[in-house]
């Protein structure tokens, strides 16, 4: 039996196993604690580092840092590395410092069907959510126009108020904007034929037919719908929903329905204003640089619009009001609970609300092309 000494602790051969004796007080306060210990180890050439701490005094940190790295250089070297002859405590606080095992090597891709199958099965589930939504939409919106319905009257009325009146400023400058831009255009082509009092008519039809309803509801996607869906994701990640769920409260009720049906009302009301100022935005410029009269221009333009053309558009600006509402809603309830996914879900509604939009609003031309309109 061979010994090593050092201070604080004594190496001794016990066959083939290495016990380091340690004695007195092991403090982080203290000086003079040698720190080679695994290098005189692994020269003895034993092949299991075991301990025995009868003479240990007083000790922390300083012990357990010292006994890490014992470990690593016995790991290192292939030596087993055997603790019961430590204290229960010491040996519990060592434990907690194991390096972490590596990370895992990442998984092979599963296979291109694979894929396309899990892909599909993922569509398919969204949209039965989707259409779920779309009929709870429906039947509880008639409910609450029987007044049969949990919807609360002051959220709806909020709710009302921020899809419309808040929504009239930026509503007001964009096709303000847009009517300008139009009889601009306008006015460099036509202006070439002799065709000015023509730019009137143009800006109307393209204001009333696809300009106003069409950039209300961007305006709408990006500033509403984002709303509502950083809003109820909010709310998930505080458990207000949870909260809701578990004392009875309809969360359909209370949450997704006075959005669908404020934005779906107020949608065909800023149309209208929308089409008023981009008409007007129109009038501006074509009184401004043509050589045309504020008559000549309204007369030209009431005479280029018909009542069909209103109609089509105000029911084509309820489909987008809805679809940015369920959008903005459906978002939001699927969201995860930590803060980066709330600003997650706002764009995901936005982007699925101006995406939703303009593809309704394609199928909408293809059915007035069809109906002659």
């Amino acid at each position: 039996m061979g010994t090593t000494e050092g201070r604080g602790w004594i190496i001794r051969m016990e066959g083939t196993k290495a016990v380091t004796a340690l004695s007195g007080d092991w403090r982080a306060c203290a000086d003079g604690v040698e720190t080679d210990a695994a290098g005189r180890i692994i020269k003895t050439g034993a092949r299991t580092l075991a301990f025995d701490s009868t003479g240990l005094g007083r000790w922390d940190s300083a012990l357990i840092a010292f006994l890490a790295n014992l470990r690593d250089a016995a790991q290192n070297a292939g030596l087993a590395f055997d603790d019961a002859g430590l204290p229960d405590s010491a040996r519990r606080l060592l434990a907690l410092t194991t390096a972490p095992a590596a990370a895992p090597s990442p998984a092979a891709r599963p296979p291109l069907l694979d894929r396309l199958g899990l892909w599909a099965i993922s569509l398919y589930d969204e949209a039965t959510e989707v259409a779920a939504l779309l009929g709870n939409t429906v039947l509880r919106g008639q409910a609450a126009l029987r007044g049969r319905s949990a919807m609360q009257g002051g959220d709806f009325l909020n709710c009302l108020r921020d899809a419309g009146p808040a929504a009239l400023p930026i509503v007001t400058v964009i096709n303000i904007l847009v009517g300008g831009i139009l009889a601009f255009v306008g006015a460099v082509q036509l202006r070439r034929f002799g065709a000015d009092i023509y730019v009137a008519s143009m800006v109307g039809i393209a204001v009333v037919r696809e300009m106003a309803a069409l950039m209300t509801a961007i305006i709408l996607a990006g500033r509403t719908g984002g709303a509502y869906a950083a809003n109820i994701a909010t709310m998930q990640g505080n458990e207000e929903i949870d909260a809701l769920q578990a004392v009875g409260i309809s969360v359909f009720d209370y949450l997704v329905l006075p959005r669908v049906l404020a934005l779906t009302g107020m949608m065909p009301i800023l149309y209208l204003y929308g089409c008023a100022v981009g008409i007007f935005g129109g009038f501006l410029v074509a009184i401004a640089t043509l050589n045309l009269s504020p008559i000549g221009f309204l007369e030209e333009t009431r005479s280029a619009l018909e009542a069909s053309q209103f109609v089509l558009v105000l029911a084509k600006s309820l489909a987008f009001g809805a679809l940015i509402a369920i959008a903005g809603c459906r978002v939001g309830l699927r969201a995860g609970r930590s803060a980066a996914d709330v600003g997650q879900a706002a764009t995901t509604a936005v982007v699925a609300g101006v995406v939703g939009v303009i593809a309704l609003d394609a199928i909408f031309a293809i059915c007035a092309n069809a109906l002659g309109i």
